[in-house]
This record gives C-alpha cells, sequence and structure tokens, in this order.
C-alpha cells in the first residue's frame, strides 16, 4: 500500500509527529509559492495529485492522509490523472458544503466537498484540471453539524446521507470510489483535540466496521484520511491518535 502524507493544514506546514503513522511513507512537502492562500492551496494539491496518480497507475492501493479535508481535491485529482473517475463516500461530522457566500465563520474546510462538485472551480478544480463530481455520485455520512446554509443546500441536492452505523454498501455509488474519512466524524469523548469537536457521534469501532465494509468491496481507489487536530498535547492524546489511524489503515487490510 502507498502511504502518502501530506503534513499540512491548509497551506500551513504541521510539526512533526502531527499525524503519527508508522511504516513507510511518501511525504509531499513542496515549495509554496508566495501569493493568497488558494494559490498555495493548489501547488499543494498539484503535487499531492502526482504522487497519487503515481500510486493509483501501478495498481496499489492508494492511501492520503493529511490536516484537513481540503487535501481532498488532490486525491480526486490524482485518480483522474490516472484515468479513474471515482464517486466520493464522504465521513464527516459537518456537512462541508459551504460556498465562500454562506460560510460565516471564513473556515476554509468548511467548503472542502462543495468544490469537488463544482463551486468556485476557478479556486481550485480548474487549475488543477478536475473534472467535477456529480451530487448523484456522493454519499455524506452522519454531517451532524450542519449550518443552515448547508441543510438548505443538502435538502434540494441529489447527494445521498448515510449514518455511520446504517451505512449500506448497496447505496454507494457504481463504479471506483474515494474513502474520505474526517477523523472528527468520531465522538470527540473518544477522540480529544479536535479543531472542531461535534458531539454526538459514533463510537470509533463504528467507523472502522463501516469503512471496513466498503473497503472490502475492492472498488475503494484512494482512502483519503484528514486529522484537523490541535497540535499535541500529550501523551495519551498521541496514543489515542494513533491507535485511530492505525485501526482505519488496518481496515484497508481486513
Amino acid at each position: 500500500m502507498t502511504m502518502i502524507v501530506v503534513p499540512y493544514h491548509q497551506d500551513e506546514r504541521l510539526a512533526d509527529g502531527q499525524l503519527p503513522v508508522t511504516g513507510e511513507v511518501e511525504v509531499v512537502q513542496p515549495d509554496l509559492p508566495d501569493g493568497d492562500i488558494w494559490r498555495r492551496l493548489a501547488a499543494l494539491d498539484d503535487a499531492a495529485a502526482d504522487r497519487v496518480a503515481a500510486s493509483v497507475r501501478a495498481g496499489g492501493p492508494t492511501t492520503v492522509i493529511s490536516g484537513d479535508c481540503l487535501l481532498a481535491m488532490a486525491a480526486l485529482a490524482g485518480a483522474q490523472r490516472a484515468g479513474v473517475h471515482p464517486g466520493i463516500v464522504w465521513f464527516d461530522a459537518h456537512g462541508d458544503v459551504h460556498t465562500l457566500d454562506t460560510s460565516t465563520s471564513g473556515y476554509l474546510g468548511g467548503l472542502s466537498l462543495r468544490l469537488l462538485l463544482g463551486a468556485h472551480p476557478e479556486l481550485l478544480a480548474g487549475p488543477l484540471g478536475v473534472q467535477v463530481v456529480a451530487e448523484d455520485r456522493v454519499v455524506l455520512v452522519d454531517a451532524r453539524d450542519l449550518d443552515p446554509p448547508e441543510v438548505d443546500y443538502l435538502r434540494s441536492s441529489s447527494i445521498r446521507r448515510s449514518g455511520v452505523a446504517e451505512l449500506d454498501v448497496a447505496s454507494l455509488p457504481d463504479g471506483p470510489l474515494i474513502l474520505h474519512i474526517d477523523v472528527d466524524v468520531t465522538d470527540p469523548g473518544e477522540l480529544p483535540g479536535l479543531l472542531f469537536p461535534a458531539p454526538g457521534g459514533p463510537p470509533a469501532t463504528q467507523v472502522v466496521a463501516a469503512a471496513r465494509r466498503i473497503l472490502a468491496t475492492g472498488r475503494v481507489t484512494v482512502l483519503d484520511i484528514a486529522c484537523p487536530w490541535h497540535p499535541l498535547a500529550d501523551e495519551h492524546t498521541h496514543q489515542i491518535r494513533a491507535d485511530l489511524l492505525r485501526d482505519l489503515l488496518g481496515a484497508r487490510h481486513a
């Protein structure tokens, strides 16, 4: 399995050890250009997408681990550069379907899924040459913390929704898939230090079990794991995070 680690939260380099994975990894850390954040994110995504594409072309399982959900654009771009046009299964405590016009917080990660669906193509999809994904090729899993504009959008969209425990692999889009897992889908009582904790989520065991069911279909082209958490505070928290990543990565081989 190719494991690609992109140690960034948006365009900021994370400190070493903030993504606690073991084993052989490929670290993507290009020199980012001057300019606004979107130019910098496009450069980061472009470098990561090239590594994803090389792995997908080689035919092995591909995993991307990063510090936030915006790197999902690199997973999609890389798969498409390798000739694969996947649907998306998006695990997240949040909807990530804001636009620049609807976001009240200004947190760009809240646009992550919507960018893949065609919002603001001039920012990332256009520069990266990405063919955006149709709404009916997306399943949004959990998304228990939604702002009113996201509720309105999802109500009128063709995106399918599911809870973690109830997710049925028969409801997944046909063909190849990107499985995106924002670790904050897990209940914050089990996973301390999240940037945007959303109480009422599933236990980690349910998240891993659902990931295992999807991966067992053999249709996941890229497993994309986002870790939007605060810098490491203590060894106990570090171990919890490392255990969750180990279990999610292990689900690929179950």
